[in-house]
């Protein structure tokens, strides 16, 4: 309606410390001008930290703006307000149904999305309810690997990956 304020969806980026593949992906979204609100959490998460010196470095060498970043957990509020939650790997998706079973509707992986998520015009939460993510099995959806522990080429090698997943993701959103 004319007047009203134009809402944005929220999209959730899930990973699991939230200090690498999330804040890599979410600082992609942002860079490549998706019109949601994008919200970065992980599952298992040491509250407050900032993102690694290795995916600060991963981030530059793709040429994505390094965003302000502190860790944080995902939260009821979190999965209240998404109308989508893109996670990195099954073992997120499968965290969301088992901790947040009203958001298994609305998660899967990034690799997934990329390649099915319908694309506009329509409302995000519309096409993706029309998904219907919950009977999806994690484990055929696709992984982005995890590089923490890794060498400052995992986390390159991941950080070019998620560009090119989140490249495809965004033209979907």
């Amino acid at each position: 309606m004319a007047g009203q304020p134009q809402v944005h969806p929220v999209v959730v980026v899930l990973c699991t410390g939230n200090a690498a593949r999330s804040v890599m992906a979410g600082a992609m979204l942002e860079a490549l001008g998706v019109s949601a609100r994008i919200v970065t959490a992980g599952t298992h998460v040491i509250e407050n930290q900032p993102m690694s010196i290795r995916t600060r470095a991963a981030l530059q060498a793709v040429g994505v703006e390094v965003p302000r970043h502190r860790s944080r957990q995902l939260s009821d509020d979190h999965v209240a307000e998404a109308h989508l939650v893109v996670a990195m790997a099954a073992e997120h998706v499968r965290y969301v149904r088992r901790r947040h079973p009203e958001a298994a509707a609305r998660t899967a992986t990034v690799v997934w999305l990329a390649e099915h998520l319908p694309p506009g015009p329509g409302a995000l939460s519309t096409r993706v309810e029309a998904m219907h993510l919950e009977e999806l099995d994690p484990q055929s959806q696709g992984d982005v690997a995890d590089p923490a522990g890794g060498s400052d080429d995992d986390y390159l090698q991941c950080a070019r990956r998620l560009h090119g997943l989140v490249d495809a993701l965004v033209s979907r959103l």
